[in-house]
């Protein structure tokens, strides 16, 4: 049988660059342990801090998740179910486990600064919001005043991410190139075609109605914005937002605009109508909440 939400443990997945070895890792889930009452554990891919740090580089994605979906069904703790909390692109290791496996079933998954839409700009030639210009790029903001890099060097730069990205090579060696979601309509056809992140969101070239069986298996998905987040682009993603491909630098579609959640690609408009989905934010960059937002989450949704 199923445990209730308020019966379950907790398992978290680290953020690029970091570890479940590291102190700050192994604090917060030594403090949700202690909120909730309940076990909680971080998830590590490799057996160490150094291997786990380079397998968030030169680990694929998909071998993560295989890896991460290995230890939890190995876990006996965990096999009435459990909740989920991901810091940024751990969130493509837990969202991914509940595309492919969710059992046991994830109950609860809150995703903090997730990058489970992609990253669809590369440094430098971010956009930047209207508020953000000076006046004068206000009274034009064309897409090359909008970046910070002259355009041409942008639209350079953009080629080689996709190229290198978009290839057997990368997606079996990188995982940052696992979620690199070229929004211009010329790369489609490489991005369904190769990207390991087109084939989770029922993006590619054949569809996988399981990944939809899967999703409505968890009750509650909670997507955590920093709305003042300079490294993920566009922001709006981590809500399931994402780039309008008819002016894909320009305009930011809402959620309910996307064409993953019209065509309900992997589950996240019938979850939405279910009422499972929770927006949550905060006014910070990247992973800077403070811990009394993190506190009110885990009371709010894992309480």
């Amino acid at each position: 049988s199923r445990e209730t939400n308020e019966s379950l443990p907790t398992v978290f997945a680290h953020g690029m660059g970091d570890s479940c070895f590291n102190g700050g890792m192994e604090s917060i889930t030594e403090h949700v342990s202690d909120i909730t009452g309940k076990y909680a554990v971080c998830i590590p891919t490799g057996a160490n801090r150094h291997d786990d740090t380079i397998n968030g580089y030169f680990m694929s994605m998909d071998d993560n998740i295989e890896v991460f979906a290995a230890k939890i069904q190995n876990d006996p703790a965990l096999s009435n179910g459990f909740s989920a909390i991901g810091f940024s692109q751990g969130n493509n290791v837990i969202r991914g486990y509940i595309a492919k496996y969710n059992d046991p079933p994830v109950h609860t998954f809150i995703s903090v600064n997730g990058v489970n839409a992609g990253i669809s700009a590369v440094p430098y030639c971010i956009p930047k919001a209207d508020h953000e210009l000076g006046n004068e790029e206000q009274d034009a903001p064309s897409l090359h005043q909008k970046r910070p890099l002259n355009g041409k060097i942008c639209d350079a730069l953009m080629e080689i991410a996709s190229h290198r990205a978009y290839s057997e090579f990368s997606q079996t060696h990188s995982f940052q190139a696992n979620y690199w979601r070229d929004p211009r309509p010329a790369e489609k056809d490489q991005y369904q075609k190769y990207s390991q992140l087109a084939q989770m969101n029922n993006e590619g070239l054949t569809i996988d109605s399981t990944l939809n069986e899967n999703w409505a298996k968890t009750q509650k998905f909670v997507w955590v914005l920093a709305t003042e987040d300079t490294i993920v682009w566009p922001k709006e993603g981590e809500q399931w937002g994402a780039p309008n491909p008819n002016d894909p630098f320009d305009d930011i579609l809402p959620m309910e605009e996307t064409e993953w959640y019209k065509s309900d690609l992997f589950g996240l408009k019938t979850a939405d109508l279910a009422g499972k989905n929770h927006f949550e934010k905060f006014a910070a960059n990247h992973l800077r909440f403070s811990m009394d937002d993190f506190d009110n989450w885990v009371g709010t949704y894992l309480m």
